[in-house]
């Protein structure tokens, strides 16, 4: 299985285009060798609790997820392929209570998109379908709270 996730400082980062993005953006690619922490086996497990809702309405998980680590006001993006007609929803969790967390997706041009929120406290989602197939960012905000674990789960249909 692959992990990995990209930091960014915000959304002027995203208004280089595709090329700076991914110039300016550190890919970090683990390995299934690699133990997962109890702080990024707690946060899959609270972003797996939200994703569940969706797997009652029909969405299928996607194999895989995303850990990493945030910090207040920063966020990490996260690079996704998505298909016109389909519907997504991601999902993310922290260890942590108390801390408050986003997820917003940006299409490949930077511009922030409209979508469905659910957030509450240490979980986030956030739910569209693309009009456009293509590369999509996922960002995980921490809003509040000090630094901490997450992890970001998908799901399709």
């Amino acid at each position: 299985m692959k992990r990995c996730f990209a930091r960014g400082q915000g959304l002027p980062k995203l208004r280089f285009g595709l090329g700076g993005i991914m110039a300016a953006c550190v890919i970090f690619l683990g390995s299934t060798a690699l133990a997962d922490t109890d702080a990024e086996v707690n946060a899959r497990k609270n972003a797996l609790d939200v994703a569940g809702a969706f797997t009652n309405d029909g969405f299928k998980l996607r194999d895989g997820h995303w850990c990493g680590t945030v910090k207040p006001q920063d966020q990490a993006l996260i690079a996704v392929n998505l298909f016109a007609g389909n519907q997504y929803w991601f999902a993310v969790g922290t260890p942590d209570p108390g801390r408050k967390v986003a997820v917003n997706v940006y299409n490949e041009s930077g511009k922030l998109v409209t979508t469905q929120h659910y957030e509450a406290g240490e979980q986030a989602a956030a739910g569209f379908s693309p009009s456009d197939s293509g590369q999509y960012f996922v960002a995980v905000n921490l809003e509040s709270g000090d630094p901490t674990n997450f992890c970001l789960i998908y799901s399709y249909k």
